[in-house]
Order: C-alpha cells, then sequence, then structure tokens
C-alpha cells in the first residue's frame, strides 16, 4: 500500500513541478514517511518516475483494449471517429494524469528521453494494430481510396497529436467543434470517390 501511496504521491507533484523540480524528499513529505523509506521501494527517483509512466501507459492500453470491442460492426469512418474522439478525451485520465504525460513526452528529463519514447512505443504498437486493420478493410471495401497503409497511419497519428495539443489551449465546447472540423477535412481527404459520408455519427 505504502508504494502505491509513493505513486499517487509522485504523479502529482511531477505533474505539478516536473521531474527535475521534484526531490524525492518532497515525494516523501507527501506521503508521511522518511525520505530513506522510500528506498525500500524504489532504488531512484528514475525508477519512481518510470512506474508513474508505466501506470499512465497501461492505463491506456486499458482503455485501447475496451476500445476495440467497442468498435464492432461501426463503418470504417465511424471507427475512425470513435477512435479520435476517445484519444482527444485523454483528460478521462484525469487533470495529473494527462498534465504527467504532457510533460514526460514533450519535456522529457534528457537522461530518460530514450526509454519514455522506447515504452511509449511499445505502448502504441497496439492503437497501430486497430488502425492498421481498419485501414486495410476501408481500402478493401472502398471506404477509403488505395494509398500506402503507412501513409494512413502516420497522417492518422499526426491528427491525434494535433488534437491532443489543442486540447490544452481551448475551452471543451470549442475544441469539440475545432475537431469535429478537422475531422470532415482529413475524412474527405482519405476516403474514396463516392464512399459514404456517416453525418450522423460523427454529429458534423
Amino acid at each position: 500500500m505504502t508504494a502505491n501511496k509513493i505513486r499517487a504521491a509522485a504523479l502529482r507533484l511531477f505533474a505539478q513541478f516536473g521531474y527535475e523540480a521534484t526531490p524525492l524528499s518532497e515525494i516523501a513529505k507527501a506521503v508521511g514517511i522518511k525520505t530513506p523509506s522510500l528506498y525500500a521501494h524504489f532504488n531512484s527517483k528514475e525508477q519512481l518516475f518510470l512506474a508513474v509512466f508505466e501506470d499512465l501507459l497501461q492505463e491506456q492500453l486499458t482503455r485501447i483494449r475496451g476500445l476495440e470491442q467497442l468498435l464492432g460492426n461501426m463503418s470504417i469512418e465511424e471507427r475512425l471517429y470513435t477512435i479520435l474522439q476517445d484519444a482527444s478525451q485523454s483528460y478521462l485520465l484525469g487533470e495529473e494524469g494527462i498534465t504527467f504525460l504532457k510533460r514526460a513526452m514533450l519535456f522529457p528529463p534528457a537522461a530518460l528521453q530514450s526509454e519514455l519514447r522506447a515504452r511509449f512505443a511499445v505502448s502504441e504498437a497496439a492503437l497501430s494494430s486497430i488502425l492498421a486493420n481498419i485501414f486495410t478493410e476501408g481500402m478493401r471495401n472502398g471506404s477509403i481510396r488505395q494509398q500506402r497503409s503507412e501513409d494512413l497511419l502516420a497522417s492518422f497519428y499526426c491528427l491525434l497529436d494535433g488534437a491532443f495539443i489543442q486540447q490544452f489551449y481551448y475551452a471543451r465546447a470549442d475544441f469539440e467543434q475545432r475537431l469535429q472540423s478537422i475531422w470532415r477535412i482529413y475524412w474527405q481527404g482519405i476516403k474514396a470517390s463516392g464512399g459514404t459520408d456517416n453525418r450522423k455519427a460523427t454529429g458534423v
């Protein structure tokens, strides 16, 4: 239980102050233990930071697997838009969780940058597999025009990354409106000529 309390305190403080400005002594103080006692659970600040990062990645992975079950018999457009919406709702991880991830990915500790990217890539592989299958099916059934799957995957991730940043700049209602606008343009760009346009599904 103490380890969980340490992780929770570390998440809160790392999210608020960043890695460099958060000493282990402050984390220990927040938990109500002495700093030496913290080392019984984590060997270093680096190990603790990575543990918190991994917890959030696993939480996202659980959501991705759950999302895969929900896609079911949706159209290609509905599936892609659902994934975009779910990814843009990363605030569901909680303000501390999303702030931590934002700091970790955009401003990673120099010593941990390679490790963070490697772990994120492994986590991202699950979503990439789902997307690749959707794009392949979409090109097969004529919903999406023929092009390289790698290009479709790269373009969708750029869309996700842009949405991730935009949500920090705008109020939720404004962000939702912008999300629908960029989705409409994106879908028009990849759908096959004469392909279906699920306006009811996307709310556009």
